[in-house]
């Protein structure tokens, strides 16, 4: 027991020497036009999906701070020792097994990672759109969207996060997010095209 105990403590050590740093973003134009990929794949979500880009941008950056290999934190075994995570929660969407088992199915797209970042712009503009069909949600409303992100739909329908202040002020932070994106790429957004298409060559 001691030794299993062992191995798993020092794999977690080890396994977070090679995790992706956290990005802070304090304008998202200078981030899509160093990370031009990046920029592709949300446009790209949004023409699929109707799933506006700063909406987007601003639920990935509050689920992962955009590090590809984000995970929730582990709980303390004695409350000490690295354990269990709370959820299967993962990649740049932090999004649960169960929840990409479901996006893979009616999308077809069965290679999809939830680490690559093509992959989860188009996990998140799928699920926008899907939180309007079913839960009547405009894709512009940031604050509603991320509720339903994070509660699911049969959760945001029940009105679960009226019971979590706590999570009422992340989504008010994620809306105020999406704000601020939407005006700063208002202003690069064609220069942004520009250097999209420059760079392919």
């Amino acid at each position: 027991m001691k030794k299993s105990l062992l191995i798993i403590f020092l794999s977690t050590l080890l396994s977070g020497c090679f995790s992706t740093p956290a990005v802070e973003v304090s304008n998202i134009c200078n981030l899509m036009d160093e990370e031009v990929s990046w920029y592709r794949s949300v446009k790209a979500s949004e023409k699929k999906y109707g799933s506006p880009m700063h909406v987007q941008l601003a639920i990935m950056y509050q689920e992962s701070r955009f590090a590809s290999d984000a995970k929730p934190p582990r709980e303390k075994l004695f409350g000490v020792i690295p354990w269990l995570r709370s959820t299967t929660a993962y990649g740049f969407a932090q999004v649960k097994d169960e929840t990409w088992d479901w996006y893979q199915l009616k999308t077809g797209n069965k290679s999809a990672d939830r680490d690559d970042f093509d992959d989860a712009a188009d996990f998140v503009g799928w699920y926008i759109d899907r939180s309007e069909a079913l839960s009547g949600i405009k894709k512009t409303d940031a604050y509603h969207q991320y509720l339903a992100y994070h509660e699911g739909h049969n959760g945001f329908n029940k009105k679960t996060y009226e019971a979590k202040p706590w999570l009422t002020s992340v989504a008010r932070g994620v809306a105020s997010n999406a704000r601020k994106y939407r005006q700063q790429l208002d202003q690069c957004r064609s220069e942004l095209d520009r250097n999209s298409i420059w760079r392919l060559f």
